[in-house]
């Protein structure tokens, strides 16, 4: 019963941190998420490792539509060593909620991605979350679900 107790202390204490960063924290614009964002897709389809390397987040999880999850090592070393590449990377009917220094963009994604040496056209919804620590906009994390063939 004990252990029980002190995770619950631990998560409170978390939790209470948590909320008091986010008090204190310079509160994110929609519009710097969409050019947070901008950034990454313009990053990821010009093989620009160094950009990824500041905008994604060091616990950066990455969930695929293909229910595969990256890391930041992971998702940066598969197009680093040509698995993946991200041709083009557009969006639409998005939508930016933001909490203080979190915010959520969900939308709808259409990529052109090289896989080896498949090519595939992928339609898909999204969420990708954003979070400034330090001054600085990250990439935390990002889920996406293929949409159906139309």
């Amino acid at each position: 019963m004990r252990h029980y107790i002190a995770i619950l202390f631990f998560c409170t204490a978390q939790m209470i941190a948590g909320f008091a960063h986010a008090a204190a924290c310079d509160p994110l614009t929609e519009a710097q998420v969409q050019a947070a964002e901008d950034a990454r897709y313009a990053a990821q389809t010009t093989l620009d490792f160094t950009a990824l390397e500041n905008l994604l987040a060091d616990d950066l999880i990455y969930i695929h539509s293909s229910a595969v999850v990256d890391n930041k090592k992971s998702y940066i070393d598969s197009m680093r060593d040509g698995s993946v590449r991200y041709l083009t990377m557009k969006r639409s009917e998005v939508q930016v909620r933001t909490f203080g220094c979190l915010a959520v963009m969900t939308g709808i994604g259409q990529f052109d991605v090289q896989i080896k040496d498949k090519l595939l056209n992928v339609e898909l919804r999204f969420h990708s979350l954003w979070i400034r620590r330090e001054g600085k906009l990250q990439f935390v994390s990002w889920q996406s679900t293929r949409l159906p063939q139309k």
